[in-house]
């Protein structure tokens, strides 16, 4: 792709680099602000820059959070005593759209994936381990993608929590093997989490 301006080039070099934008889409995102007044374009440059050097992961359950508990684990309301495991912060989204879930979430921030080089250490397992251990958490709800690195996270877990007390489920199978919870139907979504089976089950599926 030529380019009449080095400017031109360097940003849509920049803009390609975000997922699923390619050369084609940064070039019409950039020409795109180039039509808008500056303002606008100050705006956006302002507000990325301010989500990069301020915002914060929950010191309770990594979830993203402009203070240092994000506003679920700080609601009164919710049960703290039931704990949701998900991915990120999209899988936190997907859920309370469904309006079926009022306990609490732990964000790992990925899944183990040794082709990825991603190993536990580089997740947030261990907070979730020592959360279990101190005695705050009654039941652990595994829902992360039914994918082999999904199932392969829940079991590193769940082979961590063998000697506590701690109930461990997982949402039902109404989600597609294979399939990522954004994706998912809020109704779909909804019961799965309300139909949850004991993980031990869902492993002789």
């Amino acid at each position: 792709m030529d380019f009449s301006s080095k400017l031109l080039e360097q940003a849509v070099d920049e803009m390609s680099q975000l997922p699923g934008i390619g050369k084609r889409t940064a070039l019409r995102l950039v020409l795109h602000l180039l039509k808008q007044p500056e303002s606008q374009t100050e705006q956006l440059a302002a507000a990325l820059q301010k989500l990069r050097s301020e915002i914060k992961l929950c010191k309770n359950c990594f979830n993203i959070s402009d203070t240092e508990l994000c506003d679920i684990c700080a609601n009164p309301n919710r049960i703290s005593e039931i704990v949701c495991v998900v991915e990120d912060i999209r899988d936190v989204m997907a859920i309370e759209n469904t309006a079926q879930y009022r306990g609490l979430y732990h964000v790992l921030g990925g899944k183990i994936s040794p082709m990825d080089g991603i190993g536990p250490s580089q997740l947030t397992i261990k907070p979730l381990i020592e959360k279990v251990k101190a005695g705050k958490v009654e039941e652990i709800i595994f829902a992360l993608s039914s994918t082999l690195e999904g199932d392969t996270t829940n079991f590193y877990i769940f082979r961590q929590l063998e000697e506590t007390p701690v109930k461990t489920s997982t949402i039902a199978r109404g989600i597609s093997v294979g399939d990522e919870l954004e994706y998912a139907d809020e109704v779909t979504l909804g019961r799965s989490i309300t139909n949850r089976v004991p993980f031990e089950s869902s492993m002789k599926g």
